[in-house]
């Protein structure tokens, strides 16, 4: 009978269990698709925003909800909402979508004018580019298949962005046969984790502008940002080049800023009356980290003014994109002044923590010198009293109260001579505070 009870509740208790889990499931479907129905109504609500609107909503969101609501607006309108989106905002975004795998579209960019503006053309085969009439061929780590399509259809001599880096200096600035410009330069790629220079090869060939690299860089993107979005901001691809350089040394900029930063929060702790060896470690680090990015930023900047001079001297420049290197030319001078002024701030940071951990070596070697002297007539006292356990002083006197007696003469032998110099330190300090005194009174 308790059997057939047993399996009767266990039946119970499955049947419970079924209908329990067949609940859930019915639950987490209806809250997919409730999801799902509300992401719907918010991407029509978004559309239905304009632009401005839509970059104001996403500068008030948090990281994770900026996300979401970023992969709900279309890839035609994200171009026109980042020109109205903080430049902190708009880096994060544009760094996020440059980490997401790349489609054969995104690896190679195609660029003509359509009415005063930069128009992409979409590339998904080789048909599609020979149609192209473009002024500028982006290609973003860029496969052989890719490449071969742009030299067959453009007679142009492409570099493998994998050998674009070790080049001689010969190598860099060049002209060939046929009027095709070489220029191989760094462009600064800055990120929280990393910063590095990135080697980017361009080629002026009839009237169009090639660009290859390994990778994305947000100079590249905030270029065709505004030039889509500015009518009459470039004409040729001559001025998409000197604009690329324009923004990188704008970049830069932007970057040394970050640099000016940092290094005034570190500054602040280095200043500080007492730090900590382990706090001057990671300052070090910091500080480390931050010189740095700003020899990649002299780099980065030292190879633009070289491209540009290159060109200036070659003339292949209008008047008018004369007067732009000029421009920008004088950038890269202001910037060599920061530069050279936050090197020197570094240099003044590190020595500064080194004294710190020069001061706190210091007061270590104190301590264990002012222990030292404390204990020297101690052990005097106490090899003397420790030659014989029955001396002539101590005869006739229990072992146990003369040595009770020792050890508290020990103890008050040791704390005057600490009063002793504890005295000695402080009148050498108040000399020396008169002797400093006395000569700016006279």
């Amino acid at each position: 009978m308790l059997d057939t009870d047993k399996i009767e509740d266990h039946d119970a208790t499955q049947k419970h269990l079924w209908q329990v889990n067949r609940l859930l499931q019915k639950h987490k479907l209806i809250e997919t698709l409730a999801h799902k129905q509300h992401l719907a109504e918010l991407q029509i609500r978004l559309e239905q925003l304009d632009a401005p609107s839509v970059a104001r909503i996403v500068e008030a969101l948090t990281p994770d909800d900026r996300e979401i609501i970023w992969q709900l607006i279309t890839e035609e309108r994200k171009e026109e909402i980042l020109l109205f989106i903080s430049d902190d905002v708009r880096s994060e975004l544009v760094t996020e979508a440059e980490e997401k795998p790349q489609d054969r579209s995104t690896t190679i960019r195609v660029f003509d004018l359509f009415e005063g503006r930069l128009r992409q053309i979409p590339i998904t085969s080789r048909e599609d580019l020979a149609k192209a009439n473009p002024i500028w061929i982006d290609l973003v780590a860029p496969d052989d298949e890719q490449i071969a399509w742009a030299r067959e259809l453009f007679e142009v001599d492409l570099p493998n962005p994998k050998e674009l880096t070790d080049l001689e200096t010969s190598a860099r600035f060049y002209v060939e046969e046929g009027d095709e410009v070489h220029l191989h330069s760094d462009f600064l790629l800055d990120r929280e984790d990393e910063s590095r220079n990135v080697a980017v090869a361009f080629i002026l060939h009839k009237g169009t502008l090639f660009s290859v690299r390994s990778e994305e860089l947000p100079v590249f993107r905030l270029q065709r940002l505004r030039a889509r979005a500015q009518s009459g901001y470039v004409s040729e691809a001559k001025d998409v080049l000197l604009d690329l350089y324009a923004a990188d040394v704008e970049y830069s900029a932007n970057a040394l800023e970050d640099v000016y930063a940092d290094l005034g929060i570190v500054g602040k702790q280095v200043l500080r009356s007492h730090i900590t060896d382990d706090e001057a470690a990671v300052i070090l680090a910091s500080i480390a980290e931050e010189e740095d990015l700003n020899g990649r930023i002299r780099r980065n900047v030292l190879d633009t003014r070289r491209a540009l001079s290159f060109l200036m001297r070659a003339k292949f420049l209008s008047e008018a994109q004369h007067e732009n290197v000029r421009e920008i030319l004088r950038d890269i001078e202001s910037l060599d002044g920061h530069t050279a002024f936050l090197f020197n701030k570094i240099n003044f940071l590190m020595d500064a923590t080194d004294s710190s951990i020069n001061i706190n070596q210091n007061k270590d070697i104190k301590r264990l010198t002012v222990i030292s002297v404390v204990f020297m007539p101690l052990n005097v006292l106490a090899g003397i009293g420790g030659m014989s356990e029955y001396s002539m002083m101590t005869q006739g006197i229990p072992w146990p109260v003369s040595y009770a007696a020792f050890t508290i003469g020990l103890v008050i032998v040791g704390w005057l001579t600490f009063i002793g110099l504890r005295y000695a330190e402080r009148r050498k300090a108040k000399l020396g505070l008169a002797g400093y005194r006395k000569p700016q009174n006279q």
